[in-house]
């Protein structure tokens, strides 16, 4: 089997994507600016550099949490064209380093689906990423119906990110707590409704992938099992098997323990590589990557993480990309 070492969970906003969210009224660009996240010759360099050093072949991009998930149809289409026209153009530039999921101008369905024909069949897009809610929105509101048919019918990728909202809790998001604890909390719940609604087990083509280890449900299967008859009694199927339908990636901040009880749960085949660069960055980005073998996983479940699952997942199996300039300037 070719190997192929794919971050799945990386990110890259240039300035003027951000400056166009702002001007239709997003004030959380803040955190994206200035941290080596842009496309210039200088991020890029720094950021191919960090790869070879982790021995990261490629990384498939995203935009969340700044999606454009807008409340105006016309706006949310013109800003997820220009986030996928601009992941195309550099995937053409650097096709041996980068891949990426489609931003999609949700809660509009009729225009995300014209928007994920576009990015699959014209972009080459490798699947779609949203957030774990879309103004005020689950993922599993009948409202995106025909967008998980679709992703179905055609076998592929949907990726979900923390929005960062902390899950609209006052007690997570006023006590300093919105990424540090509010992301998982809203990796694990937007997975359950999914779960509840039973979306794994209708769309079994679907290739749903959590960030973050699934939040907290490498420790909870048991316990949702135990707890769904009498809490949620009409979810389709038992949560364990559920939650087994799904992908995860390993960004936990390095955490092995963490690693090795999502390999315990899901199985070491259901994992992928993240790092979410550039939120883990320098030595450890590297440490993101090298945490893999160093956890107390078998060498051959470290190297189904590293190396084969996700080329598996994406559909690159068996094709190594193409080589790659050394440095941005060389594109």
């Amino acid at each position: 089997m070719t190997r192929l070492r794919i971050d799945v969970h990386a990110h890259l906003w240039t300035a003027q994507y951000l400056d166009r969210l702002e001007r239709l009224g997003k004030t959380d660009t803040g955190t994206q600016r200035g941290i080596g996240a842009e496309a210039t010759g200088a991020d890029l360099d720094r950021r191919f550099a960090l790869m070879d050093r982790a021995g990261v072949d490629l990384q498939v991009l995203s935009v969340a949490p700044q999606s454009p998930h807008l409340a105006a149809e016309s706006d949310a289409v013109a800003v997820a064209r220009a986030a996928n026209d601009g992941y195309a153009e550099l995937t053409a530039r650097f096709p041996g380093r980068f891949r990426f999921f489609a931003a999609l101008p949700l809660p509009h369905a009729d225009a995300a689906l014209r928007e994920m024909e576009r990015a699959f069949d014209e972009l080459g897009a490798v699947g779609v990423g949203v957030t774990t809610t879309v103004l005020g929105h689950t993922l599993a509101d009948p409202l995106f119906r025909p967008v998980l048919e679709e992703l179905d019918r055609r076998g592929a990728v949907l990726c979900i990110h923390p929005a960062g909202e902390g899950a609209l809790s006052p007690l997570i998001n006023g006590h300093g707590m919105t990424w540090m604890v509010g992301a998982p909390v809203e990796d694990t719940v937007a997975i359950m409704h999914l779960v509840f609604a039973g979306i794994p087990a209708r769309h079994p083509r679907l290739r749903i992938l959590a960030s973050h280890l699934g939040g907290a449900l490498p420790l909870l299967p048991r316990r949702l099992d135990d707890h769904v008859e009498f809490e949620a009694p009409g979810t389709p199927e038992l949560p364990s098997v559920a939650v087994g339908r799904l992908w995860y990636d390993t960004v936990s901040h390095v955490h092995g323990p963490a690693l090795v009880a999502a390999a315990a749960t899901f199985g070491a085949d259901r994992l992928v590589l993240g790092t979410d660069f550039p939120y883990e960055d320098g030595e450890v980005f590297v440490k993101a990557v090298d945490y893999v073998s160093e956890s107390g996983l078998t060498p051959q479940e470290a190297t189904m993480i590293l190396d084969t699952n996700a080329a598996d997942l994406l559909g690159l199996s068996g094709a190594p990309p193409t080589p790659a300039a050394g440095t941005a300037d060389r594109a």
